[in-house]
């Protein structure tokens, strides 16, 4: 007979609601930690800035937040969904298959009343930290603060679901940027264009949100240049705009404020915004070198959730990159909430030690460098074995979709792709 654990989540946002919901299925008792005073983490939005715009000062106050004011989603609502709450049946404000950030953290909120989730949040309490009770490895010490208020409880179980894109991650690499004397900031930072009037700005990046900020930005810069890590990358202007520039990458900045590209030019800039991701950071974790917890990967992590040595009660939500977050946050918490009621049994430790390590030479194999263990892409195979671990399987309507996403990348890029998508799919 399965027994009812105490488990604690940390974060109310994609992955905390999700592993609570699964979670409170298994007839678990859940604590969800969440330091704002509202659900939804990355996106719910905050026009708070932080004073390091660089976020170097690790004594700054930090703003969890990343969104800017005018994002909107990157995959449509079908593929952020859940398999039995559908986003593409929650109609709100913004009716558009790629809606707005205000029109998903409606939907999040919307899952969390309608699973009863509210009652489980701690609004308001921050994690300090949390460690392994005793050698062996079946408690856990939770400290946290509310108000000012230090608090510390034991649980049977933590799943860490604290998100990955707050924590900036710096072009450091670039000769001479670290004593460049004018502005520069992180995309965490970056909420409306104003600011940057009549500027001259380079933006190092080529993801989604370089784009999309730099894009934007144009609209009211002098010039915006773009530069890419890319080798394949050359100097272009791009389609309709007459100040927003393709580059190379950066070969050095010199304090005078110019910056020069590997493709020759130099320029005299005003502002450098990185575009350049997040670390993975989970300060309050303490769990005597068990983990290795780095800025580009967390290891080792079986499937990327449980560490083998304190599985099955220590477990993460939410670690992979640039994929389906919504159906993998579902899929990884029905495993753990299942694993945890011994419904599904892990294997050995040995086991899955030897997984990771198969996983990681199979990456070596391929070229794949340390900072990608965690970056699945749009591929579903993943998901594909999660959802076997509980017996499903995934709809062939969002297996479908999400192919013809990846055909629409490949073909159109980033510019192109939601235009080349929503031919078929969208009005």
């Amino acid at each position: 007979m399965a027994t009812s654990l105490k488990v604690a989540v940390i974060g109310a946002g994609v992955s905390g609601l999700t592993a609570a919901r699964e979670l409170q299925r298994e007839s678990h008792q859940v604590v969800v930690f969440e330091k704002s005073h509202q659900l939804g983490g990355n996106w719910a939005y905050d026009p708070r800035v932080e004073s390091d715009l660089l976020g170097l000062d690790p004594n700054r106050d930090i703003v969890h937040g990343s969104l800017y004011n005018s994002l909107c989603t990157n995959l449509p609502r079908e593929l952020m969904s859940f398999t039995d709450f559908k986003f593409s049946e929650k109609i709100y404000r913004d009716a558009r298959m790629f809606p707005c950030h205000n029109e998903v953290l409606m939907f999040l909120e919307d899952f969390a009343n309608n699973f009863d989730l509210i009652k489980l949040i701690r609004f308001n309490t921050l994690v300090t930290q949390v460690e392994v009770l005793d050698s062996g490895i079946t408690k856990f010490v939770v400290e946290s603060k509310t108000n000012g208020v230090n608090k510390v409880e034991e649980f049977d179980a933590v799943v860490v679901c604290n998100g990955h894109n707050f924590e900036p991650r710096l072009a450091t690499d670039i000769p001479g940027i670290e004593t460049w004397s004018k502005k520069q900031m992180h995309s965490h930072n970056y909420r409306v264009p104003e600011p940057f009037l009549n500027q001259i700005v380079v933006v190092i990046g080529s993801g989604p949100s370089a784009t999309d900020i730099s894009k934007e930005i144009a609209m009211v810069a002098k010039e915006v240049h773009m530069s890419s890590r890319s080798p394949l990358i050359n100097m272009s202007k791009l389609e309709k705009f007459d100040n927003l520039w393709q580059h190379s990458k950066i070969s050095y900045v010199s304090t005078n404020g110019t910056l020069t590209f590997q493709d020759g030019l130099s320029i005299v800039a005003d502002v450098i915004l990185h575009c350049t991701g997040y670390n993975y950071h989970v300060p309050f974790l303490k769990v005597n070198g068990i983990l290795s917890i780095q800025e580009k990967c967390i290891g080792p992590l079986y499937k990327h959730v449980f560490p083998p040595r304190l599985a099955p009660g220590l477990s993460f939500v939410g670690i992979p990159k640039k994929t389906l977050a919504f159906p993998i946050a579902e899929t990884q918490s029905r495993w753990i909430a299942h694993t945890l009621s011994r419904k599904v049994l892990l294997p050995s430790e040995d086991e899955m030690l030897n997984d990771v390590e198969e996983y990681y030479h199979e990456l070596e194999g391929k070229g794949i460098p340390e900072h990608h263990i965690h970056t699945l892409g749009f591929e579903t195979h993943y998901i594909d074995w999660m959802l076997a671990q509980s017996g499903m399987v995934m709809e062939k309507q969002v297996k479908e979709m999400t192919k013809y996403l990846i055909d629409c990348l490949m073909m159109a890029g980033l510019n192109g792709y939601i235009e080349a998508f929503l031919q078929k799919y969208g009005i």
